[in-house]
């Protein structure tokens, strides 16, 4: 797979593999070998970048805790050198609900556990997950300097976060990615990407294909299970919201019968197109799907191309999904 540079320096797969979805927030978690499995047959269709956190935790069909990090670390250790590994900290479950806590106390725990749960010594890419509004980012992007010089990351990153956070961050300790949302539905992101690009700040794109809605395959909210799967409450999956999309949708359908591709390519590709620092990471459990996202990088749309699917987008004003 082509590859992208995150900052100044860290190379990554043009497109990484979001592991949230194998054990938290999309209903039941896939069993554990299979989950490791579909890890593995991400890194041998090319993707080099992984992506989790510490609050992705969901259940397995036997009610026992599904911990996404701990599936991620054994699955990577086999080629543990020859990846990036991403994961997040500053928000914790307490109970039912999460915390933000960005405190020097709660990201040094944090970042202890996930180096227990992952089964390494380093992350190669750590991020606060959420702004924490009782602290300065100057304060945080200090700490997270910190343990760069320790050791105990190699890169840091902020999601989620505003642009003047970032900014003061930044102007600390050198930012290497900002996540965010970003899709063909979740636009709002690129008022961020001005300053992005001044400062060299890759862009991570989480949900690339609006969880899922791109791909053209599930057309109602029924599809999932209400009480385990958060899509069954998005806007996009709603049938007022569906009626929307038809046109756009078509207009993906030609150009994927043109390119022998799927919309979920052409949604991925429209990213890629974008800009050349950022990287989507969508999430998948089934094979066939992460080689075929793997296959987007090979899709490069024209300018016209981008440019039409820009006016429907403007003309077509979905509702989408937009929190983390």
């Amino acid at each position: 797979m082509q590859q992208r540079i995150l900052g100044d320096s860290l190379a990554v797969s043009a497109i990484g593999y979001g592991c949230m979805g194998l054990s938290h927030a999309y209903g039941v978690a896939l069993d554990r070998k299979t989950a490791i499995q579909r890890i593995r047959e991400a890194y041998e269709a090319g993707y080099t970048l992984f992506d989790t956190a510490e609050v992705y935790v969901g259940q397995y069909a036997d009610g026992t805790p599904a911990v996404n990090e701990e599936v991620v670390g054994q699955a990577i250790r086999p080629f543990r050198d020859r990846i990036v590994l991403a994961t997040k900290g500053g928000i914790r479950w307490e109970g039912s609900r999460t915390v933000t806590d960005a405190s020097p106390a709660s990201i040094r725990a944090s970042l202890e556990n996930s180096l227990r749960r992952l089964g390494v010594e380093t992350i190669d890419l750590y991020y606060q997950h959420r702004q924490d509004k009782t602290r300065e980012p100057e304060e945080v992007a200090g700490l997270f300097a910190d343990l760069i010089r320790e050791g105990k990351i190699r890169h840091w990153g902020i999601s989620n976060a505003t642009r003047e956070y970032i900014e003061r961050a930044d102007a600390v300790c050198r930012v290497t990615a900002v996540q965010l949302r970003y899709s063909m539905l979740a636009r709002w992101t690129e008022e961020l990407f001005p300053m992005l690009e001044e400062r060299h700040i890759g862009a991570v794109a989480y949900s690339p294909i609006a969880n899922g809605f791109l791909s053209g395959k599930i057309m109602s909210s029924d599809h999932y299970d209400r009480a385990t799967d958060f899509r069954s409450f998005m806007p996009q999956y709603q049938e007022e919201e569906i009626e929307k999309s038809r046109t756009l949708l078509d207009y993906m359908e030609s150009l994927a019968r043109d390119r022998g591709a799927t919309l979920a390519q052409i949604s991925l590709a429209w990213i890629l197109c974008k800009k050349p620092w950022i990287v989507p990471i969508p999430g998948t459990g089934k094979s066939e799907r992460i080689l075929e996202n793997a296959k987007a990088c090979d899709i490069v749309l024209s300018d016209m191309e981008i440019r039409a699917l820009d006016e429907l987008l403007d003309n077509t004003n979905l509702k989408v999904f937009g929190g983390l």
